[in-house]
């Protein structure tokens, strides 16, 4: 048992009591995959299943259940035009006479209730709006409307309303025209929280953010960086990257690996806890660094965490 713990904390750099919790959680994660297999074997069922006869009484049941259920009556009856129809005026019919020329009931009284509200009809269209008449059976009845084809000139208050009312005066004319605010670049590692707020969606919690992560960072080196600040909407980190840019020339803060201690290390967001003290182990026992690239020696860091610390490193 000595010789795994030792094992486990060499190869993963863990702590005495790291080493104990790794193993009460490997514990914990056979017993709990062991349970169900357990369980099966010493559980017995107290009483069997008779599939065959519970089937037959849901079947009954359901059975009774259409049985007692009610006719919807809500359900709408099928429109039967009759094989001979003559012209009618849609503001003259009753009810009766609205399901002698195939409308249902329920379509019979919404056309009268149309009418009552809205007023007669006044056009041959008018007729196909009341909702819930279908198209095929307007089209049917489309050459039997006694009404005319447009609407009449009478009716038609909002256009004359339109045309004959007076133009507002334009009161833009007395004001010199507004110049257009244009935003220039700007670079983002420089920028204060002023200059970030130029950009629309961006407040005071934003750019104090944004300056924040890029303090602890030790300078943006990619504008695709800001995709890693917290809350940032994707709109905004497109104006980001359309009005900010991080120059060419630029040379962001380093940390350098052979005198930074643990804490200083554990503070940059790409170096975690486990990074930190590490790294700080391995040069204990090994000698300073040589080159940047000696920290891939050490197993816990992958080539894409080495990728984004390298910029920020230095021997």
């Amino acid at each position: 048992m000595k010789k795994l713990r030792h094992m486990i904390r060499r190869h993963f750099g863990f702590s005495q009591r790291e080493v104990n919790g790794f193993l009460w959680l490997i514990t914990i994660m056979v017993l709990l995959t062991a349970a169900p297999f357990l369980f099966n074997r010493f559980y017995t069922p107290q009483q069997s299943i008779n599939t065959a006869t519970d089937r037959q009484l849901l079947d009954s049941l359901v059975a009774q259940l259409e049985a007692k259920q009610p006719e919807r009556p809500g359900k709408r009856q099928l429109y039967t035009l009759p094989e001979q129809l003559q012209p009618f005026n849609p503001n003259q019919l009753t009810a009766e006479g609205w399901q002698q020329i195939g409308m249902p009931p329920f379509m019979a009284q919404r056309i009268l209730n149309y009418r009552k509200k809205i007023g007669d009809f006044t056009y041959k269209a008018e007729l196909g709006k009341i909702y819930g008449m279908p198209d095929s059976i307007f089209q049917q009845l489309y050459p039997y409307i006694q009404l005319p084809v447009e609407q009449p000139e009478k009716y038609k208050r909002n256009q004359r309303y339109a045309s004959n009312s007076r133009p507002l005066p334009d009161w833009s004319s007395n004001y010199p025209p507004r110049e257009k605010f244009i935003l220039a670049p700007f670079n983002i590692n420089a920028a204060d929280t002023i200059q970030l707020k130029q950009i629309r969606g961006i407040g005071s919690k934003l750019s104090a953010r944004i300056i924040k992560y890029r303090n602890s960072l030790g300078g943006f080196h990619s504008m695709a960086q800001v995709r890693e600040v917290f809350g940032l909407p994707p709109n905004v980190v497109d104006s980001l990257e359309k009005y900010t840019f991080v120059p060419k020339a630029n040379a962001p803060q380093k940390l350098n690996i052979n005198n930074a201690t643990a804490d200083e290390l554990r503070a940059h967001p790409y170096v975690t806890s486990n990074m930190a003290r590490l790294i700080v182990a391995y040069r204990e026992q090994h000698g300073a660094y040589k080159q940047v690239e000696d920290i891939r020696n050490i197993k816990v860091i992958t080539q894409e965490q080495f990728e984004k610390l390298r910029p920020y490193l230095e021997v």
